[in-house]
């Protein structure tokens, strides 16, 4: 499976990346399957979320893999999310006291005594990066998180936090898919006044790259607004006849395409892969190899309904 590295580290890690949120009615041995059949395929980069399931991914996760003598802790790489919380209406927390709590959380129910990588959900508006600063120093000095990083962050929100967290932010998790790609016309379409110019997210995509922090696509079948996937979707029909057509071709699922034209960007982005099915979850795998030509990656551009000026 092609890599990427991560961040500023030296890790190298899996360019398809194991999405755990849809893990949580899984049973133990279920979930024991789908964590070898992962990393069989060398899959060994799991991402999770604190609200995932009410925390019930979590928890499935890590019953399945304590229970299991021949998993190494040291073998996989864990990463979860914090900062979304549920009370009421609902509200984004990245005070210290959560943060702090809410690593805790996710220890406890992953089974684990550190997580690889720790990121910020959603930005909070009440954010003072002061405290982001203690609560990630805090986990840093105590070993309970190795690395940080956010998802869903413009470059000013990170540039913010920055001005206090010492430690590297290493990746951004964005939703990117050939349906939700308005952070590559904004960049094709500059100086002009069609729709596709409009920068909805501060250039995100190419802070990353000067940045060295690595995107990690989420959603990435999704139609922007939770309106399904687009692969077979009767309003992406010249999309579908395209993704077909190099299905064929490589001899892949059309879902591996998809995520093979988010692969050839050079922004070295990972894929998170949200399925709980462990035969498209392989399908995903063995067509993070394919290497799109430069015309294949158009073409599903402008098929997706986009231009070039």
């Amino acid at each position: 499976m092609k890599s990427v590295r991560l961040g500023k580290t030296n890790l190298n890690v899996p360019s398809i990346v194991v999405g755990c949120m849809r893990l949580a009615g899984k049973t133990k041995s279920e979930m024991n399957r789908f964590i070898r059949a992962a990393l069989d395929r060398g899959a060994n980069y799991f991402d999770h979320a604190d609200i995932y399931g009410d925390g019930q991914s979590e928890t499935v996760f890590g019953d399945a893999f304590a229970a299991d003598p021949s998993l190494r802790r040291e073998d996989v790489i864990l990463q979860s999310k914090c900062g979304i919380r549920k009370q009421g209406a609902g509200f984004y927390d990245q005070s210290k006291s959560y943060i702090l709590s809410a690593v805790d959380g996710i220890l406890k129910r992953l089974k684990t005594d550190y997580i690889d990588v720790l990121l910020l959900h959603r930005p909070d508006a009440l954010v003072e990066p002061e405290e982001v600063a203690a609560a990630f120093d805090l986990l840093q000095a105590s070993g309970k998180v190795r690395f940080f990083g956010v998802s869903n962050h413009r470059p000013s929100q990170i540039e913010l936090l920055k001005k206090f967290v010492k430690q590297d932010l290493i990746a951004n998790q964005i939703q990117f898919s050939l349906a939700a790609s308005a952070m590559i016309a904004s960049g094709m379409e500059v100086n002009m006044t069609t729709s596709g110019a409009a920068d909805r997210d501060g250039s995100v995509l190419d802070y990353c790259r000067l940045k060295d922090i690595t995107p990690q696509a989420w959603s990435p079948f999704q139609i922007p607004a939770w309106q399904g996937s687009f692969l077979g979707h009767d309003s992406y029909a010249p999309l579908n006849e395209k993704i077909d057509t190099l299905a064929a071709k490589y001899q892949v699922t059309p879902a591996g395409i998809a995520a093979a034209w988010i692969l050839r960007h050079p922004a070295n982005f990972q894929v998170i892969a949200g399925t709980s099915r462990e035969d498209r979850l392989l399908d995903l795998i063995a067509a993070s190899d394919i290497v799109l030509t430069r015309a294949e990656w158009y073409e599903l551009y402008l098929a997706s309904g986009h231009i070039l000026p």
